[in-house]
């Protein structure tokens, strides 16, 4: 039997220096470089009271990880969800989502999807709004729970 791994949440100003750089380490490491696509991964709303940050720690730092914003309607948006490459598979991704939604309660909430990842989302209740548009050269499409 596989013992099921830890998750943390905190809000913003929470987070410690090394948790931070472990998160940040790891979005680096799956949008900008494993992704190819280079932009600013720094935007300011990690260290926010309205940020909320999911992750299940892992041997060499962050396995997996996703943040939830406060947007400024009263929704929320989902953002940043990425697993390591050496941690898929392992239904990580879905688990951050259920405690994603859990702090979300029957709020509405929002993301961006990658469009290869819209089945992924419709599992959790988030069906397409509007078209696929280009996000620094990976096609998304935006995505909401209500």
């Amino acid at each position: 039997m596989t013992e099921t791994p830890h998750l943390l949440d905190r809000p913003g100003p929470e987070l410690t220096a090394a948790e931070l750089h472990d998160i940040l380490r790891l979005r680096v490491d799956v949008f900008v470089v494993e992704q190819k696509c280079p932009y600013p991964e720094i935007d300011g709303h990690d260290p926010l009271a309205g940020t909320r940050h999911f992750w299940v720690p892992g041997e060499a730092g962050v396995d997996a990880y996703l943040r939830v914003l406060t947007e400024p309607d009263g929704r929320y948006r989902i953002g940043r969800v990425c697993t390591a490459e050496s941690a898929r598979g392992r239904g990580l991704a879905a688990r951050l989502m259920g405690a994603a939604l859990d702090f979300a309660g029957d709020a509405p909430s929002v993301l961006d999807a990658q469009t290869y990842a819209q089945g992924f989302y419709a599992k959790f209740g988030y069906r397409p709004v509007g078209e696929p548009f280009d996000e620094d050269g990976i096609p998304h499409i935006t995505m909401l729970r209500p």
